[in-house]
């Protein structure tokens, strides 16, 4: 799949999230909110240090840009995402009438978006969202296995405390 000079800047900027969240110690996904081709919001994993389940990368940056932009509607936005969203994100997504989302590497154990669930193809949704796969997916990938390469050998940050 080809995607335009401006998928391929955006994800360049989620990569720089993901590997963000790395050197932090967290899972490297990085996320970041685009509307009227303007960069609104990025996002990038904080599970760990905010000891919060929905601190995913692309539910940060969701936040954010609806902070922003002073609406949860995310209406006419797009979300890149380094790693195919899991279904709390895809649901997400849905619910903020995102108009298209743009993502890298699938995610065989959690993706509802293609791997294990295709949520955001589903008919019943009062809302469909666009979706544009495989953007830099090697790219996105390598950040992911690097990372856990390293957490098996013993060489990833040490997980954030929570206490900061």
């Amino acid at each position: 799949m080809t995607h335009n000079d401006s998928d391929i800047r955006f994800m360049r900027l989620a990569i720089e999230q993901a590997q963000e969240a790395a050197a932090e110690g967290e899972v490297p996904v990085g996320a970041v909110v685009v509307c009227d081709g303007e960069v609104v919001a990025c996002g990038k994993n904080r599970r760990e240090t905010w000891q919060d389940p929905s601190a995913h990368a692309e539910m940060i940056a969701m936040r954010r840009a609806a902070d922003e932009i002073g609406s949860w509607r995310l209406e006419g936005c797009t979300v890149y995402v380094t790693q195919e969203p899991c279904p709390m994100c895809a649901g997400a997504l849905i619910n903020a009438r995102v108009e298209r989302l743009v993502f890298g590497a699938r995610n065989p154990k959690a993706g509802a978006v293609r791997s294990l669930h295709e949520l955001l193809d589903d008919g019943r949704f009062n809302h469909a969202v666009e979706v544009e796969e495989s953007a830099l997916a090697e790219e996105c990938g390598d950040v992911l296995t690097d990372f856990f390469k390293a957490v098996r050998d013993g060489t990833a940050p040490p997980k954030p405390s929570p206490d900061g």
